[in-house]
């Protein structure tokens, strides 16, 4: 796969990754802050946040990612880094986001 290509499976694979307490998934949701894919197309760095900085389901949400993600053939290493900065707000969800949950 191309660097374009696995970029394209990420997006795919962390649609799949769903915050239990909201139906929406974790990249519309704004979650992902950044996606890095190393020059060589084997080590990736993910940081994602959480709606609010005491979740419960921090630690499942950033497993989830990271196994999912550990499926791309050809990478070695997958990082996924939790952050705070920016706060996330609702201004960073995509409009399909905000139209599921009603903020449309």
């Amino acid at each position: 796969m191309d660097k374009i290509q696995i970029e394209e499976r990420i997006i795919e694979l962390l649609k799949t990754v769903y915050d239990p307490e909201i139906p929406v998934n974790v990249y519309d949701l704004g979650l992902i802050y950044r996606i890095e894919l190393s020059d060589d197309l084997t080590q990736l760095d993910v940081d994602m946040t959480m709606t609010a900085p005491t979740c419960p389901m921090a630690d499942f949400m950033m497993e989830d990612v990271r196994q999912k993600l550990e499926t791309i053939e050809g990478l070695k290493t997958v990082n996924v880094n939790l952050v705070f900065e920016p706060e996330w707000t609702q201004d960073m969800m995509s409009e399909e986001a905000k139209l599921e949950l009603g903020l449309l």
